[in-house]
């Protein structure tokens, strides 16, 4: 059996077909911006012609398509509906001209103290649907502990909107704020992701692969199906970064304290490995200046590439940010960092002739010897790495971290190893050394790293349970289910409640259930007291398939 990995880069797009004892083909093609659907059926076609089409099991995709959408403004308006009773308001966090906030009100158990007003929800409906709105995010405070004021407002926006978004749907963390931004960005990508989704299935069909099943990278290191994707667009935001860090988890044996690179032709990503382990947003990331519930990786991002332009500023060489074109060595007219690591021998890739003559000109042309630009350029690169890998750790080092399984506190960070990846990774890799003075490596594969993290990544999933014996009911916000418990109900029933809904909810996605990879990561129980007598419990239950991948080849 046969699993594809594919992952849409700034300017590369890399496809490997992985077997039992590693790579049996594998295909790098130019990312069109304007067209991702026709790089990543290039790359299948490839891949395709180099296979057995009926040994392939799984494609794992990494796309930027949400990312891009957001970056780009190409998104749809958006109708957000809010209701926060007393103390916040919601106006603070308004994201778009149609945001409308509902009288109506839930306590922190989620007992309502004030119904929703009926009529100011028809207005708000009717204001959106003037606008042309046919996407609406729904949400209430406090929604994770009752969702029944979001599911009125469901109920009444019925037939107005082709997508709806609701809160509770999205986690079952409290955060308000964070949940508004999360359910605003879940519906303004939900159109353009379907449309994308749309055509891989098509485009699968079309070349005899219908019979393969299909996943979604997500920015927090795993995997969800195709059909679970369609909901849930905004989990696939960021999900590149996500890719390379599972590429290096598969290619090395990390055991310590150490610095991931992903140097690509747009940016260079750079994440931070705890003893072995990789560090994730916890609360959430943020997209644009909003913050969101999204759970990712910990990745950081820089304007140097490959294709970075290389420009004279003040007198002084600098590399990037920006990316006007290719190489000189692939057709571009202005040199990049590419071809100055050309021009010093370090890569042997392109049109070599072409790059050298060209980088030679530009050199001229600013009066300097090519060998001196070469330098320059290339020691701006590695500074400018360097000083961002330097203010990440400061910063990790100045608050507790969280990695994919636990949370580490008074924990300080000392990197002792950098691993390298990406097509300028061999090329870079001694550079890199002598300026930071560590342990350096590229592993085998490192220019196809991020799509074989892809294909291995396995699918993962998060559920948060809840249980009030004092009302006597538990539920999981995130499965819309809820039932009666007895006041006797405990925090070990909890757990164990909550570990076999996580096992079927995989079991529904059609996802072998790992009970191995399945953990409670958070767990507590709190006596709630009327007077000086404990009336009942307050449990929460927090567990997840933890992100990883399937097998490795280090």
């Amino acid at each position: 059996m046969l699993l594809l990995g594919i992952d849409v880069g700034g300017t590369h797009t890399d496809a490997v077909a992985l077997g039992p004892k590693g790579i049996e083909a594998q295909v790098k093609v130019a990312t069109n911006h304007d067209d991702l659907l026709s790089s990543i059926k290039s790359a299948l076609s490839e891949i395709v012609q180099n296979t057995d089409a009926s040994s392939i099991k799984q494609l794992n995709l990494s796309t930027t398509l949400s990312t891009n959408a957001i970056v780009e403004g190409r998104f749809e308006d958006v109708g957000v509906i809010v209701s926060a009773g007393p103390g916040l308001d919601p106006h603070s966090f308004m994201l778009c001209k149609d945001f409308h906030v509902i009288p109506g009100s839930l306590d922190h158990r989620g007992s309502e103290t004030k119904q929703l007003n009926n009529l100011s929800l028809e207005e708000a409906i009717s204001s959106c649907r003037k606008s042309g709105v046919k996407v609406y995010a729904a949400v209430t405070k406090f929604s994770p502990r009752n969702p029944a004021h979001e599911k009125e407002m469901e109920l009444a926006i019925g037939d107005n909107a082709d997508f709806i978004t609701l809160g509770h749907q999205i986690t079952g963390r409290l955060n308000f704020p964070r949940r508004i931004a999360t359910a605003f960005y879940n519906c303004a990508v939900w159109r353009v992701f379907n449309k994308f989704a749309d055509a891989i299935s098509g485009t699968l069909e079309e070349m005899g692969l219908g019979h393969i099943k299909v996943n979604i990278l997500k920015a927090d290191g795993g995997t969800m199906p195709l059909p679970l994707s369609r909901k849930v667009p905004v989990q696939s935001i960021f999900s590149g970064p996500a890719a390379s860090v599972m590429g290096i988890i598969a290619l090395c044996k990390i055991t310590h304290d150490s610095i991931i690179y992903d140097i690509g032709g747009t940016t260079t990503d750079i994440a931070i490995f705890v003893g072995g382990t990789p560090l994730i947003e916890q609360e959430g990331i943020n997209i644009g200046s909003h913050p969101t519930l999204v759970r990712a990786l910990k990745v950081h991002s820089i304007g140097v590439g490959g294709d970075s332009a290389i420009s004279i500023l003040e007198g002084i060489v600098r590399v990037g940010p920006t990316r006007v074109g290719p190489s000189i060595a692939f057709g571009g007219e202005i040199p990049t960092l590419t071809d100055a690591l050309i021009w010093k021998d370090s890569c042997d890739c392109g049109n070599i002739g072409k790059s050298k003559a060209g980088f030679a000109a530009f050199a001229s042309k600013i009066d300097m010897e090519p060998d001196e630009l070469a330098d320059k350029a290339i020691e701006n690169a590695i500074d400018k790495i360097h000083d961002s890998t330097r203010e990440l750790v400061e910063e990790i080092n100045q608050q507790p971290v969280y990695t994919i399984h636990e949370l580490l506190e008074n924990r300080r960070i000392i990197p002792r190893k950098i691993y390298i990846m990406g097509g300028p990774a061999k090329a870079m890799k001694m550079d890199i050394f002598r300026k930071f003075r560590l342990s350096t490596e590229v592993p085998e594969n490192y220019d196809v790293a991020n799509a074989i993290g892809a294909a291995l990544t396995r699918t993962t999933t998060e559920i948060e349970l809840f249980a009030d014996t004092e009302r006597g009911v538990m539920f999981i916000p995130s499965l819309g289910y809820r039932e009666n418990v007895p006041r006797t109900y405990n925090l070990e029933a909890a757990e164990k409640d909550a570990m076999n809904h996580l096992l079927a909810h995989l079991g529904e996605m059609r996802v072998a259930a790992d009970g191995d990879n399945a953990l409670i990561t958070a767990s507590s129980s709190f006596n709630m007291v009327n007077g000086s007598t404990t009336v009942g419990r307050n449990i929460r239950v927090k567990c997840q398939i933890k992100p990883g991948v399937v097998r490795t080849y280090s």
